[in-house]
């Protein structure tokens, strides 16, 4: 049913997409000591907290290194850069996630390869993989060749969408037959797990977070790290972010200004502590969003996200998928109710992507979740009554 032309405004509190003073406030007398320490001690690039922050990281993900950076965006362009990924060379990814997913391997000169998704999980499909791998390419010796552009296709992305890992299962088996390197975009999803308890991060080659301010786990700024298992990828990546310089201004490559502030490692520590209750009451408030959307009846007007067997699903955000979604969310707006749409365009069709080639229907499950998917609030402070509150308006909606 369409929403009423006109409704009530419900007399309460708003409630915010995200509220990042109220994780402030409760860390305050933790956070502000650990920015004066650093102060004190004047070290401010590639210090002590940098590094005991890339080893605590590296251990919660399962992966041997940490290699601070920083921002997610530079994560995933110094994993292709220290793989070799450059102009001639194609990489498979997913059109269905942020920007830097794709931006960043034309960034490095290569071309995306886009492969639809799996709608249930939003993630990259083995099946769509698959598919583009023998349908598109050939086998020239070891190269895998795509026949439409003549690049070798060197890689894929598999993005852990929203807080959920890819099947990387599948998404592995491919790789392993194809001899792909594997680059998990982990920005949403650092404590993800997949089958048999695997971390986002550690299954690829090269595990890529984010730590920007609204991520599970946020800065106070930019920030993000690479994980790796193998010793001479990490070091290659060590030497990449600080200009490829090592000995200090001996340059045997040719690298980038990549480096994680010494101030964003220290306020990060602080957080990381409190990580895995932040990430249970995530998993507590999707609980209760499912509860209180059951309750009202409203699963076959909105779908409600998935966690997919044997996975640990970290609900970076709550995605509802809805074929009213815009309607509803300005019913939403319009009641106080922070949303947000991620991502309105698919990465196939967004403009600085045209000369690829891609069309609309290309990549068809891609699209309908750019139409349909709607986030609503889902942070570890979140009240039961907020949650109440948020689906009374969705029931509302659709009354």
């Amino acid at each position: 049913m369409n929403a009423p032309i006109e409704s009530p405004r419900l007399a309460v509190e708003p409630v915010p997409l995200l509220d990042l003073k109220l994780q402030y406030d409760a860390l305050r007398d933790e956070i502000l000591p650990a920015i004066e320490a650093v102060c004190a001690k004047q070290q401010f690039i590639l210090g002590p907290q940098v590094r005991d922050l890339e080893q605590e990281i590296a251990a919660y993900s399962q992966c041997a290194h940490g290699v601070g950076v920083s921002s997610g965006t530079d994560a995933l362009l110094l994993a292709l850069m220290a793989l070799g990924i450059g102009p001639g060379d194609a990489v498979l990814t997913t059109p269905y996630s942020f920007f830097a997913t794709a931006g960043t391997i034309a960034r490095v000169g290569a071309r995306p390869l886009f492969c639809d998704i799996d709608p249930v999980s939003f993630n990259l499909s083995p099946v769509s993989v698959g598919r583009v791998l023998r349908a598109e390419c050939v086998r020239d010796g070891d190269a895998v060749v795509h026949r439409g552009t003549g690049l070798r296709v060197r890689a894929m992305i598999p993005v852990h969408l929203y807080g959920q890992c890819a099947d990387m299962d599948g998404l592995l088996a491919l790789a392993r037959t194809y001899g792909l390197a594997v680059i998990e975009d982990a920005a949403q999803a650092i404590g993800a797990e997949a089958p048999g308890g695997r971390r986002a991060g550690s299954m690829g080659d090269v595990g890529c977070f984010s730590f920007f301010p609204s991520k599970n786990l946020g800065a106070f700024g930019d920030a993000g790290m690479c994980t790796a298992q193998d010793d001479a990828l990490a070091e290659r990546m060590r030497v990449l972010r600080v200009h490829g310089g090592k000995p200090k201004y001996h340059h045997s490559m040719i690298g980038a200004n990549l480096r994680l502030d010494e101030i964003q490692a220290a306020v990060l520590r602080v957080k990381f502590r409190h990580l895995e209750g932040w990430t249970e009451a995530r998993r507590r408030n999707a609980a209760l969003y499912r509860a209180a959307f059951e309750r009202r009846g409203l699963t076959s007007a909105v779908t409600l996200p998935r966690a997919l067997p044997g996975h640990r699903h970290i609900y970076n955000q709550f995605v509802i998928r809805s074929t009213m979604r815009d309607a509803l969310r300005a019913y939403l707006t319009e009641h106080g109710i922070g949303t947000e749409i991620y991502y309105p365009v698919p990465l196939h069709l967004q403009e600085c992507f045209a000369a690829l080639g891609y069309a609309t229907g290309d990549c068809p499950e891609s699209e309908a979740a750019a139409r349909q998917t709607l986030a609503l609030p889902i942070y570890p402070e979140l009240s039961s009554a907020q949650i109440e509150r948020v689906v009374d308006v969705v029931a509302r909606f659709h009354d």
